[in-house]
């Protein structure tokens, strides 16, 4: 029979399968050569069904896990490359790794305490450890800003009724209007952000011709530019007019961390609930997203009842109810690595990553902006840098990025922002060093690696 990963003989049995997958990394990052396989999504295809062969033989295979780990790493875009620098995509922090394989040996569910003694409790005190981070009451572990993002709409509309209408920027997440869609909301509205950001002025216009009830979404770090909505300022009319606040802060919500620069969340605490997400920001492994409310309240709404899991009997005689933390059933304890994390850095030794790539990002802009060739877009506000060569057209912009991820030399993303399309850095790597930022702009040039 094979072995398990938990139980007496579990370590046991876990040791030469670890060192299986870390050799099988190793050599399949150095297969790969790059922040991304080269030869493009069919050339990835192509290698990887090669390696697979039969995905399910009459047979097994003993060397299977070190081919596909391998396989996988060799196809892989690293977010520890310095030069994959697309996404809101970080590289995770070994420490949180390594915790995260605890919770997949332990495999606990967080559908009742029985199942998750320890990673039930453990799951509150992060929580409201990270609540009050943001000047909130208590918080809901979730799969990131998406999930987050609809369970603060339903949490509003359960407050306020079906009649409740979303009002946000064009800059807003996609997942906001989506979550609108998903629970049966009137038709959202959406405000033009020509300068990136909410105008208060244009708010202010909407609120006022607006029948009741609504709720503003504003946003602390955009997907396109990291820009932070006037905070106070939409706080200030969300109050005049009755309005209910959501701040989606997924990616600028780590910057609480940070001493130099959590000034730029001021105004966070007032809002009703916020969207936090640790796999930015961070450096935790997928998934580390959190809904923070104001109102502890609030999330009562999510209570649900199944006898099996718990039981009026049961929650009477003091076992923790955890089906309202969430409308998952099935859930993995992800606030293990968010606890290790936070105990093992403190919350200086986050900032200072913080700090690392906020400064990483000034500069890639100053290089921009010495640049002859090279157009920035404007000053990062968190980690993002736009540029674009100078007098390119929106085809060039897009094939220079394409011609990137095609060779497998870096990963840009891209922004359509003042009716141009822009390259994106989005820095997530503290290790980054200033000859890693050279290097991208040489490939953007079409200058071949060093």
């Amino acid at each position: 029979m094979p072995p398990l990963a938990s139980g007496p003989q579990g370590p046991d049995a876990l040791k030469p399968l670890l060192a299986t997958v870390l050799d099988a990394l190793a050599t399949g990052t150095r297969a790969r050569g790059g922040p991304l396989p080269a030869g493009g999504p069919r050339a990835v295809a192509t290698r990887l069904r090669h390696a697979l062969g039969d995905i399910l033989p009459e047979h097994g295979d003993p060397t299977a896990l070190a081919t596909l780990v391998h396989a996988l790493a060799e196809g892989a875009a690293d977010p520890a490359d310095p030069l994959c620098a697309a996404h809101l995509h970080c590289p995770p922090l070994a420490v949180a790794t390594a915790a995260d394989l605890a919770v997949s040996a332990l495999n606990p569910s967080l559908d009742s305490w029985d199942q998750a003694p320890a990673a039930s409790e453990l799951e509150a005190l992060v929580t409201r450890t990270l609540a009050a981070q943001a000047g909130m009451a208590d918080a809901l572990v979730t799969t990131g800003g998406t999930e987050a993002n609809q369970l603060a709409l339903l949490l509003a509309r359960e407050t306020h009724g079906p009649t409740l209408r979303l009002v946000c920027g064009a800059n807003a997440h996609h997942s906001l209007p989506r979550a609108a869609w998903l629970l049966g909301l009137p038709e959202p509205v959406i405000i033009p952000t020509p300068t990136g950001t909410l105008d208060p002025t244009a708010l202010t216009h909407t609120l006022t011709t607006l029948p009741g009830p609504l709720l503003v979404a504003a946003t602390a770090g955009t997907t396109d530019a990291g820009l932070i909505d006037p905070l106070p300022a939409i706080a200030a009319l969300t109050t005049t007019h009755g309005a209910r606040l959501h701040i989606d802060a997924a990616y600028g919500g780590g910057l609480l961390f940070s001493d130099h620069h959590r000034h730029l969340l001021t105004g966070l605490d007032t809002a009703h609930t916020v969207t936090l997400d640790l796999h930015k920001l961070g450096w935790q492994p997928v998934a580390a997203g959190l809904l923070a409310a104001r109102d502890a309240d609030d999330l009562t709404a999510l209570h649900h009842h199944a006898d099996y899991l718990n039981a009026d009997d049961d929650t009477e005689a003091g076992l923790p109810d955890l089906l309202g933390r969430s409308l998952r059933t099935t859930r993995r304890p992800d606030a293990l690595k968010i606890a290790v994390t936070l105990k093992t850095l403190g919350r200086t030794g986050l900032g200072t990553l913080v700090d690392h790539v906020c400064a990483h990002a000034h500069e890639l802009a100053d290089l921009v902006t010495a640049h002859p060739g090279l157009e920035l877009h404007a000053p990062p506000t968190i980690s993002t840098v736009l540029f674009r060569p100078t007098g390119a057209t929106d085809d060039t912009v897009a094939e220079i990025r394409r011609r990137l991820l095609t060779h497998g030399h870096a990963v840009l993303g891209r922004a359509r922002l003042d009716g141009r399309l822009w390259l994106k850095a989005t820095l997530l790597n503290p290790h980054t060093r200033p000859h890693d930022l050279a290097a991208l702009l040489d490939l953007v040039e079409g200058n071949t690696p060093r």
